[in-house]
């Protein structure tokens, strides 16, 4: 009894002792060579926040360029090798998730890691559950497969709040209605100071009918002076994309093809309004 006892207290301190090593990016038990400053870290996500640091001359600053990693140190016995998932020296595995093409190891496997060809690095959430666009250039859940608004190459850019690269982010996405992505933990910053329009192409990013019944109601108490009540504007519609000929009103104007407040005021005749030198009107 005191033996198997022995055992398990042994077995449970080994444990404990595995889940030490890592960073606070990835659990696993070696370093990587960086192939592009020949330093050494614990993964990709490491080297880049160090070279890319305030400290850092701004012309030596880099990423690493992860499938070029072709050597790993074992963080028990610090034996440098070609990467594989068990050290060469040890026998200690180095990852319970690997992936010899993203040169990826992680010991929490709760992830549901998987490899994407197509995206060409690692995922989580598990292969099962998702598929990839080849329009968009990225993996979305199943839930999203038949009614998902294609972007071309619609990750393959920076969050248009935080500005950082939304493609390999370790971050949650979301993908709002008109199909542009964005960190999950920004759109809810954006909720927060009541902006519900998308930053890249000013669409609503939810159902904002209720808003813009509230709207109707501000914009019929408000009557305009004499001066005014005759006064017509163009505007463009965020939303739909409608150019509308509307009274003018100080509060708001409404769209007359959808009803949205998610309009705003252009110079010129409707024809005028598409080109690309479109001016909006400071209100």
């Amino acid at each position: 009894m005191e033996t198997t006892t022995q055992v398990v207290s042994s077995h449970s301190s080994m444990e404990l002792h595995i889940q030490n090593f890592g960073c606070s990016h990835y659990r696993r038990r070696c370093k990587i060579r960086a192939p592009c400053c020949d330093e050494i870290f614990y993964c990709r996500h490491c080297h880049n926040e160090a070279k890319n640091s305030e400290e850092v001359n701004l012309v030596d600053r880099h990423d690493i360029p992860r499938h070029e990693i072709k050597k790993v140190i074992c963080s028990l016995c610090d034996t440098e090798q070609d990467v594989q998932q068990h050290c060469i020296n040890c026998g200690e595995c180095m990852g319970k998730y690997f992936c010899a093409t993203c040169k990826f190891f992680d010991d929490d496997i709760s992830k549901n890691q998987y490899h994407c060809d197509e995206c060409g690095i690692c995922r989580t959430g598990g292969k099962e559950n998702f598929f990839h666009c080849k329009r968009c250039g990225c993996c979305y859940s199943k839930i999203m497969e038949k009614g998902h608004r294609c972007v071309e190459r619609a990750m393959h850019h920076n969050c248009p709040v935080c500005f950082e690269f939304i493609f390999d982010t370790l971050r949650d996405i979301t993908v709002l209605p008109c199909g542009h992505t964005i960190h999950l933990e920004c759109v809810k910053e954006m909720e927060q100071h009541h902006r519900f329009s998308c930053p890249v192409c000013s669409k609503s990013i939810c159902d904002m009918s209720s808003l813009w019944k509230k709207l109707d109601e501000v914009v019929a108490s408000t009557p305009m002076p004499e001066t005014y009540k005759t006064k017509m504007v163009w505007i463009l519609c965020n939303d739909c994309g409608v150019n509308s000929h509307v009274q003018f009103h100080i509060v708001a104007h409404k769209c007359s093809s959808c009803n949205s407040y998610n309009t705003r005021q252009i110079q010129g005749t409707p024809a005028t309004s598409c080109s690309s030198t479109v001016t909006e009107m400071v209100r």
